[in-house]
């Protein structure tokens, strides 16, 4: 389902899925008004420039219990399968090129009810980005290659979403863009050391190793 303009992919593609929506419904659109990411923040991005996609996902087992890691992963091989780049995904699946971001990842579910939604929002065509967005945001500057990008995206994640956990970690750690590096986050800072098995973020802090299961961290200046 594709629709010129919409609030929120995500928001139609949970309607959706509230109804009884299979599994593989796809919701994408050309714009949004709407367009959430991870803490509430607002995904911006000029209209016909970035893929915004959100998928329904049903029959979820332990393959997917680290789902968000594994779309990043999914991602960052779609885009290198595009683009002569190479991406890094900063916990937990913001997807990074040259330390800015190209893709942010939404996944909200229903677990009772037995279904997900996976959000996509990919900066494709982009040429420059406005205010603060010009030193953080990037984009594959693609112009014409929203379907194309969007067929290498599906077919990424039907594989990796098919992996065991243990290959998406892994794949994942090879990815990690804040390994070694000092970060910060609400409640404390530390030196950033991996994921565990359920893509925990690990920290080594002054009193030790924490793992952190949400939330936002930052690197530290």
């Amino acid at each position: 389902m594709h629709h010129r303009h919409t609030d929120s992919t995500n928001h139609r593609a949970r309607a959706l899925a509230v109804g009884g929506a299979p599994h593989g419904t796809l919701v994408t659109a050309g714009a949004q008004s709407a367009g959430r990411g991870r803490q509430g923040r607002v995904w911006t991005a000029a209209p016909g420039s970035a893929l915004l996609m959100s998928l329904v996902l049903r029959g979820l087992d332990r393959r997917h219990a680290v789902l968000p890691l594994a779309a990043a992963v999914a991602v960052c091989k779609a885009v290198e399968a595009r683009a002569p780049v190479e991406c890094r995904v900063k916990w937990p699946n913001d997807v990074w090129i040259s330390g800015r971001k190209v893709a942010g990842i939404l996944v909200e579910a229903n677990p009772h009810e037995g279904w997900a939604v996976l959000g996509i929002g990919l900066n494709v065509a982009e040429q420059e980005f406005p205010g603060e967005l010009a030193e953080s945001a990037i984009a594959l500057a693609l112009e014409g290659a929203i379907e194309p990008v969007l067929k290498e995206v599906l077919s990424a994640l039907e594989n990796q979403l098919d992996s065991q956990p243990a290959e998406t970690l892994s794949a994942w750690r090879e990815r990690d863009a804040l390994l070694g590096r000092n970060v910060r986050w609400e409640d404390g800072e530390g030196t950033a050391a991996g994921v565990d098995e359920s893509g925990a973020l690990l920290v080594q802090t002054a009193a030790g190793e924490i793992g952190l299961s949400a939330g936002e961290v930052h690197l530290r200046a």
